[in-house]
């Protein structure tokens, strides 16, 4: 089967030539093979086609893709209409399981919901909606694990609870206090237990549109779990939350999971690993197609996610695979010393941080690690010069030039993509930047679109790109992987790599995600203390050490399984309790699992 799909917010057919319609071969030879529908986008007629390919690399705006399936797909879950995104498979919720999906973003887990919930009927790839038939829907189900649950969904509907993936969006639905918000959602007589839980009775009295990321994303999961329903989905628990909140929602949800089906989408693996039961892991093409596989043991799922190949469907979907590199945080590297660290102060009402000092290296990416609330950003942003320190001597010495992303990022401006990086830069067009930002960090896409109707995901990958177009001596990064998906991660990670050694920088990365930061970072700056009250951060470590000092704070142990990958162990568990009885928090030899 081959899939023409046409990126409709791409297709600018009055702006271009019509160069999918001139050079197509089967439109010269007569065939109507491409054409500009009544609404002025080009429609492609999958029948006639050959896929050659042309049409894709003459579009200007790359608004074409053109797939060739294997037969086994020729049966789509539902496609929206002609040239559209097609999915094909389903996750399957299980009761007293918490089943996971692991993919990209634009792959279909949002349409997967919705026909989970019986927001939308699958019109199994039909171009007209097919209304009055879950007859034929149900003949299609028949046989499978889903028929059982897709019958309830069309005799009595499915109640579905869900936590939005942008949760930015709460404040302009709901004006008020988090309290009033919280008790109109619970229906379950637990709302109290979450509160204590998630440590929410500080906030009970703040407006909702005043709260921080993190502060919201705990509201958000709160008012999920408090209400009464069949179905629960969680779509990204842990952006903006430290470790700490992580492993507090991780509880919360397996609570849960004794009595509900719950599925969650989340791209810290670390946290997936440890949560789910099973994994559908989604590949294809980001908003082309998707195919969500049957369930997989959580350990293999990710590990074969990880490799690029499936091995049951015998589908390789990525060139190259994730390698976590066991030995690489052994090793001493010689770096010569870009700035020293003053120790400092910094005080607030009701908060004070203090500095104690170190050094930032040409070429290394140091990692920062500590809760939230507890100064790992203010130290950013003393390091950028946007806040100064009370005492102590300037945060960095003269000379020094630093680029700044902040955690939270607001699109601000009407302007297309390309014009952003090209104010940002005049290397836009030489091909080291072309191969080194653009092209890992997928921006191609996305070139041509406002920065103002940009997804999170998408804004994130820009602001990156926009912190590594200034020209400077430091980068500081805080929290680049909110909002990426796990191949968006990975991508990331390698850029900033890259980037640190190719140009003798320095870049320091704040984040809360491990497999982020235990592939990122050559040392550590390790923040304690208590949060919102006071701070000050230790170091820099070596990351055996300085991992060592925050997971024992945290009370958690991380083991590496035979393909290298970190993995946090059972609380309680042999291994959690063996690697604590020998102090070693940080990664094991690797077992045989």
């Amino acid at each position: 089967m081959r899939l023409a799909v046409v990126h409709r917010d791409r297709c600018h057919s009055k702006k271009c030539g019509n160069e999918c319609i001139i050079y197509c071969p089967r439109v010269r030879t007569g065939d109507e093979t491409v054409v500009i529908g009544e609404d002025g986008k080009a429609e492609i007629s999958e029948e006639l086609c050959v896929g050659c390919g042309i049409c894709i690399k003459k579009c200007p705006f790359g608004a074409i893709d053109i797939i060739t399936l294997p037969v086994e797909l020729d049966n789509p879950t539902h496609r929206y209409g002609k040239n559209g995104f097609a999915l094909y498979g389903l996750p399957i919720p299980v009761e007293g399981k918490v089943s996971g999906i692991l993919g990209p973003n634009g792959i279909g887990k949002s349409t997967s919901v919705a026909i989970l919930s019986g927001q939308l009927k699958p019109n199994l790839g039909e171009e007209e909606e097919i209304e009055g038939t879950w007859d034929r829907i149900l003949k299609q189900y028949a046989g499978t694990e889903l028929f059982d649950y897709i019958k309830a969904v069309a005799e009595r509907g499915v109640k579905v609870a869900v936590k939005p993936q942008y949760i930015d969006g709460i404040p302009k639905v709901f004006q008020g206090r988090v309290e009033d918000l919280l008790r109109r959602t619970d229906e379950t007589g637990r709302l109290d237990h979450y509160i204590r839980e998630l440590s929410l009775s500080s906030i009970l009295n703040k407006n909702i549109d005043t709260l921080s990321g993190g502060e919201l994303q705990r509201v958000a999961f709160a008012a999920c779990l408090s209400r009464e329903a069949d179905f629960y989905f969680l779509d990204e628990i842990t952006p903006f939350l430290d470790i700490y909140q992580r492993m507090a929602t991780a509880r919360m949800i397996r609570e849960l999971a004794a009595i509900r089906p719950i599925m969650i989408v989340e791209h810290d693996l670390a946290i997936l690993d440890l949560l789910a039961d099973t994994v559908h892991v989604g590949y294809g093409k980001p908003a082309v197609f998707g195919v969500i596989t049957r369930p997989k043991g959580v350990r293999v799922g990710i590990n074969q996610y990880l490799e690029g190949y499936l091995h049951e469907e015998n589908v390789r979907f990525r060139k190259n695979q994730v390698v976590f590199e066991t030995r690489s945080h052994m090793k001493t590297i010689e770096r010569e010393t870009l700035l020293t660290i003053p120790s400092m102060k910094k005080t607030y009402p009701g908060f004070s941080l203090t500095i104690e000092g170190g050094d930032i290296r040409k070429g290394e990416v140091l990692g920062l690690v500590g809760a939230n609330g507890i100064g790992k950003s203010t130290f950013a942003k003393l390091l950028a010069g946007v806040e100064e320190p009370d005492s102590g001597s300037d945060a960095v010495q003269p000379g020094i030039k630093v680029s700044y992303k902040p955690q939270y990022i607001r699109a601000g401006s009407d302007a297309t993509v390309e014009e952003l990086l090209r104010s940002a830069t005049r290397r836009f067009d030489t091909s080291y930047y072309q191969h080194e930002i653009i092209e890992p960090l997928v921006l191609e896409p996305i070139l041509q679109s406002p920065a103002d109707t940009l997804s999170g995901g998408e804004l994130q990958r820009v602001a990156i790109a926009l912190c590594l177009s200034q020209d400077a001596d430091l980068y500081i990064l805080d929290e680049p992987s909110a909002h990426l998906d796990v191949e968006q991660r990975m991508n990331a990670v390698s850029v900033m790599k890259h980037f640190a050694e190719g140009k003798e920088v320095g870049i320091l990365v704040i984040d809360h995600d491990m497999y982020s930061i235990d592939m990122l970072s050559e040392r550590l700056l390790v923040f304690e203390g208590e949060p919102g009250s006071r701070g000050a951060a230790y170091g820099p470590f070596r990351m055996q050490d300085g991992m060592n000092r925050f997971l024992a704070n945290l009370g958690i142990t991380f083991r590496r399984d035979k393909t290298g990958r970190p993995r946090i162990n059972k609380l309680g568990s042999f291994l959690d309790r063996d690697q604590k009885s020998r102090g070693e928090y940080y990664y094991a030899t690797a077992s045989d699992e």
